[in-house]
C-alpha cells in the first residue's frame, strides 16, 4: 500500500491527499508533526527518508518520491483516471502555469520554515510576520484571480476538479486561517467553495481539532 508522510496542515500534504482521494487510492497516511518537538520533520529517522526536511513524502513499495507537485505527477502517470491535467498541450500548459504560480511563486514565502525564520532568526514581531504573509497573498491572489476571472465553470479550468483545484483549495485554507480577506477574489472564492463540497477535498480536509 502506498504510505503518505504528511502533516495535516500542509499546504503539500493537503494538496496530495486531495490528488490520492480524486483517483480513489488507498493508502497509509502517515503523521509528520512539524511543530511538536521541535518538528518530527528533523529527526534523523525522517532525514534519511527526505533530506530535504519537508512533506509529503510518497513511498510505493521501494519508491521514494518527495515535492508535492512530482508526487501528483507520478500519480496521475501511474494512475490516469480520472485525469488531473487536460489533454491539449496549451490547457495544460495554463493549468500548469497556475499551479506553478502557488507552488513556486507564493507558498515558499509563506511557508512554516520561512514564517519561523521571520520570527525566531530576525526577530519579527507577531505583526510583521502576519503582514508578510498577507502582502504575498494578497500579491499573487489578485493575479490568479485574473487568470480565472472569466471562467464560468464550476472548477479553475473545466467541470471536473483537477490540479489547479488541488493547488488552489490548500491555499485558500492557509489565507482563511491567517485571516486574510479573500472576498476581494469571488471566482478563486466561488471555485473553493464548490471545490470543499466535493468528497475528495472534504475527506483530505485537516484536522483542526
Amino acid at each position: 500500500m502506498i504510505e503518505l508522510y504528511n502533516y495535516h496542515r500542509s499546504s503539500a500534504s493537503f494538496r496530495v491527499r486531495i490528488a490520492l482521494n480524486l483517483k480513489s487510492i488507498e493508502y497509509k497516511d502517515i503523521s509528520v508533526h512539524l511543530v511538536n518537538n521541535g518538528g518530527e520533520q528533523h529527526t534523523a529517522e525522517y532525514v534519511k527518508l527526505n533530506p530535504h526536511q519537508l512533506v509529503p513524502v510518497l513511498k510505493d513499495g521501494d519508491k521514494i518520491i518527495t515535492q508535492s507537485l512530482a508526487i501528483i505527477e507520478y500519480l496521475n502517470e501511474v494512475y490516469p483516471s480520472p485525469a488531473l491535467l487536460p489533454d491539449d498541450s496549451f490547457n495544460k500548459a495554463k493549468v500548469r502555469a497556475f499551479s506553478l504560480s502557488i507552488a513556486a511563486d507564493l507558498h515558499p514565502l509563506n511557508n512554516l520554515r520561512v514564517l519561523q525564520y521571520l520570527t525566531k532568526n530576525l526577530n519579527l514581531s507577531e505583526d510583521q510576520k502576519n503582514d508578510w504573509y498577507s502582502h504575498w497573498i494578497h500579491k499573487e491572489l489578485s493575479a490568479l484571480e485574473a487568470d480565472v476571472a472569466a471562467n464560468n465553470h464550476d472548477y479553475c479550468f473545466g467541470n471536473t476538479p483537477g490540479l489547479a483545484d488541488i493547488m488552489l483549495v490548500p491555499q485558500m485554507y492557509n489565507a482563511r486561517r491567517f485571516s486574510c480577506d479573500t472576498s476581494r477574489y469571488p471566482t478563486l472564492v466561488r471555485i473553493d467553495e464548490h471545490c470543499q463540497k466535493h468528497d475528495a477535498f472534504k475527506k483530505a480536509w485537516p484536522n483542526d481539532t
